[in-house]
């Protein structure tokens, strides 16, 4: 998104955006009622990691999806203390830190071990691994037990720096787009370390209005953090594709998903990804805010953290 830090402070009252608690290492997330409403943090991505607490303050959330790839808001073979002070800037404004998005897909990137061992002293519970594609050329059982392998590794990383491990089910040709073939994989591990990052809009597209629900449930009991994002279909030159969009605009069935999420008791972090392209990318940020917020209330009660 093109958003700069002007127009951000501009558009938002950051005078009453001081912390309510300082951070302290280990503390990790309040404990909660609902899920936390949260921003993955690449849609901020021109505002350095340093300012992100009182512009996510001023947004409305309750905490941030860290982006810790290349190109994201921490750089993973930068030195240690940048994430650090990442986490503290967020946590330091009386958010939380529930959770980082990484790269990683084995442990072959030798940075992964600083990552983890940070984000487990910083009190962050959960990081999300990259995506590992269906190669072409590759049976689908041997491609399979290769993902396999690096996810045994993942997962005692996670384990040993008291962290959990949450894979996304991402549309498109990558391994657990489906849920099943993930599921096959992680069904022997801890429950506690190896999870899902459920993403509704991709398992809507795979599965469609009926199939995401087999998906959600097969995941519910390993959910880890949930992924919100819409989108509608659009055939152009004859080829179907997905096109992303605000939230409640498009495909899913929010108020269904929500109220499953609700039944099941699930309060892990919420993370808005906007994909789209809007005119007024504030305005944009705050509707899909409230949007989610909006659900939450309805689904859960009105209850409050």
């Amino acid at each position: 998104m093109g958003l700069s830090r002007r127009q951000l402070f501009a558009g938002m009252a950051v005078g009453a955006s001081s912390a309510a608690a300082q951070y302290r290492a280990g503390n990790g997330p309040k404990v909660r009622t609902t899920p936390a409403v949260c921003l993955y943090s690449q849609i901020l991505i021109k505002v350095p990691y340093d300012e992100l607490g009182p512009i996510l303050r001023g947004l409305g959330v309750d905490g941030c999806d860290l982006s810790v790839e290349p190109g994201g808001h921490v750089d993973p073979k930068g030195p240690d203390f940048h994430l650090m002070r990442a986490v503290e800037a967020i946590t330091g404004n009386g958010l939380d830190v529930p959770v980082v998005t990484t790269a990683y897909t084995s442990l072959a990137d030798p940075t992964i071990r600083n990552m983890a061992g940070t984000c487990g002293e910083m009190g962050v519970p959960t990081f999300k691994p990259g995506h590992w594609k269906y190669t072409a050329g590759t049976e689908i059982e041997a491609r399979l037990a290769e993902v396999q392998r690096d996810l045994a590794g993942l997962a005692n990383l996670a384990r040993a720096v008291n962290m959990s491990l949450a894979i996304q089910n991402l549309a498109g040709d990558n391994v657990g787009e489906a849920v099943w073939d993930i599921n096959m994989m992680i069904r022997g591990t801890d429950p506690r370390t190896v999870g899902y990052d459920f993403d509704i809009g991709s398992a809507t597209a795979e599965g469609g209005m009926g199939g995401w629900l087999i998906a959600l449930r097969l995941a519910m009991p390993r959910l880890k953090v949930v992924t919100a994002r819409d989108f509608v279909w659009r055939k152009d030159g004859g080829v179907w594709s997905m096109v992303p969009c605000p939230l409640g605009e498009g495909m899913v069935d929010w108020p269904r998903f929500f109220g499953m999420l609700a039944r099941a008791r699930f309060l892990g972090p919420i993370s808005i990804q906007i994909d789209y392209q809007p005119k007024d990318e504030l305005a944009a940020i705050r509707h899909d805010v409230e949007f989610v917020r909006k659900q939450v209330s309805a689904a859960y009660g009105g209850e409050k953290n």
